[in-house]
């Protein structure tokens, strides 16, 4: 089936979402030394960092990547002899990305004793003659026992509380816990894990991740594994489709990026709706009364973070193995969000205020999709330190993904949300330049930011990643002290 590229004409104001900037992260999320990496101190000096030559990842066709992965996978037992891994312990491969100069780095997660450790993931790295480690946690793994003194029925109880506690509404367990090791502190602990399903307040599907110790019946861990964003607004600009013919019509099928589907909901909330699809490829009006131009929006934001994955990174694909998501417009009935999840592979739209305010903008978009690049790669919690990271992971990318499309319509900026006007007064939601002016976030690291909203804590890694930003002037001004929106 043909596939055509015409230029589409897109909407007005834009609805913004996360920004930050650029590629540094992937090269500072590299550890050059051995061992466990050490976070930054208080009071840290800033660091430049110089990318090693030929440190750019090259694209691997999805037949090399899962032949390096096979044989990474074959010599798992002798690489967790040589880390001198306990006798229980098995590394399971996730994946394998190749420099430039032909290093690679292999991703591991762990099992003890068949179980899955949470936090126990590592890196190896192996090139120009030396090997070094990249580890989530460094504590060894030993438990006196693998018998659970608390039983799954009782972890799944405590879990539902943990749901209702967060006012998660028709919270339900799909499946039973299992029983895990927890890695993500100092001292490991037997643990079930126990996903819980159900409505956040605004709507917005929930998939709590909660982890209980299954010796003392403590809550270790409830963090939300579906990522929102909010705002509204509208924006506009003429861009380009990839688009299928079917026959005599067409469809909002991106045949140049694995296929991705732009589906309209109908302001449905569960299954794919319908498929976008026109007479004569010309697609919108750039008004919300057309329900073709969140569409629009919609399949423009999966291309351009498609594109800039795959041009700055040669990554292919948000889990770098070709595969497409897919992405839901004119999701329930005014809301006020948009949402990534993990268990659908894919990408949902609210229309927001009235269903007149689409939250279609392309940082909304690539901020979002970037949360499914992070879940594929670190797999960072969504709580504390980590969750800090995952948020300001997708800050950085959305705003990295604005500059490389270069729309007339949303110039590419280093502001967070500074079109959807969260405070009222006109002012960004997030600063990277400084991100104390929004006068919750911090501007560095400190031994309290694990227990900070994680979209406080997440503004404090990125003065290190955009030293270029050191100087850049904003109006100041009074902040309102508001809860970050999940964006």
């Amino acid at each position: 089936m043909p596939r055509r590229h015409l230029p589409v004409l897109r909407r007005r104001r834009a609805t913004a979402l996360a920004l930050s900037a650029a590629a540094t992260l992937l090269t500072l999320g590299v550890q050059t030394g051995t061992g466990v990496a050490a976070p930054a101190g208080p009071g840290a000096a800033d660091v430049t960092a110089t990318p090693r030559a030929g440190a750019a990842a090259t694209p691997l066709s999805p037949g090399r990547r899962a032949s390096l992965i096979k044989s990474a996978q074959a010599a798992a037992a002798a690489e967790a002899r040589r880390l001198a891994l306990g006798t229980q312990e098995k590394l399971l491969v996730k994946d394998v990305v190749r420099d430039a100069d032909g290093t690679t780095h292999t991703r591991y997660e762990r099992t003890y004793a068949g179980l899955p450790v949470l936090g126990g993931d590592l890196v190896v790295h192996r090139g120009n003659g030396r090997t070094t480690v990249t580890r989530a946690s460094g504590a060894t793994l030993t438990l006196p026992t693998l018998t659970p003194k608390l039983a799954a029925s009782q972890a799944a109880g405590k879990a539902l509380a943990a749901a209702r506690n967060d006012e998660v509404k028709g919270s339900r367990t799909e499946r039973a816990p299992r029983l895990v090791v927890w890695a993500g502190t100092a001292k490991p602990a037997l643990a079930w894990e126990t996903v819980v399903e159900g409505v956040q307040q605004d709507g917005t599907p929930s998939e709590l991740q909660v982890v209980t110790d299954a010796t003392t019946g403590k809550q270790i861990l409830a963090a939300e594994k579906v990522h929102t964003g909010t705002g509204t607004g509208q924006f506009s600009g003429t861009v380009p489709l990839g688009t299928t013919l079917s026959g005599s019509t067409y469809q909002l099928v991106d045949g140049d990026r694995a296929g991705h589907r732009t589906y309209d909901l109908n302001q449905g909330t569960s299954g794919t709706g319908t498929l976008f699809t026109d007479d004569n490829d010309v697609w919108g009006n750039g008004l919300p009364s057309n329900r073709q131009t969140a569409g629009v929006d919609v399949a423009f934001g999966a291309a351009a973070t498609w594109d800039y994955y795959k041009d700055v990174f040669g990554r292919n694909g948000i889990r770098n193995d070709g595969v497409a998501a897919y992405s839901r417009a004119h999701y329930g009935s005014n809301y006020v969000n948009a949402f990534w999840s993990d268990s659908c592979f894919c990408m949902t739209y609210g229309d927001g205020s009235g269903n007149t305010h689409p939250l279609t903008a392309l940082d909304v978009a690539a901020h979002e999709m970037s949360h499914g690049v992070t879940s594929a790669t670190a797999n960072l919690t969504y709580a504390g330190e980590s969750g800090g990271l995952n948020e300001a992971t997708s800050d950085i990318f959305a705003a990295a993904v604005e500059f490389h499309a270069g729309l007339a319509a949303d110039p590419g900026d280093y502001f967070v949300g500074e079109k959807i006007d969260i405070n009222g007064d006109g002012t960004p939601l997030r600063y990277m330049d400084k991100p104390s002016k929004d006068g919750s976030s911090r501007d560095s690291w400190s031994s309290t930011l694990g227990g900070l909203d994680v979209h406080y804590s997440s503004g404090h890694r990125e003065p290190l990643l955009l030293p270029a930003l050191r100087g850049q002037r904003r109006e100041d001004g009074q902040r309102r002290r508001l809860r970050q929106p999940d964006l």
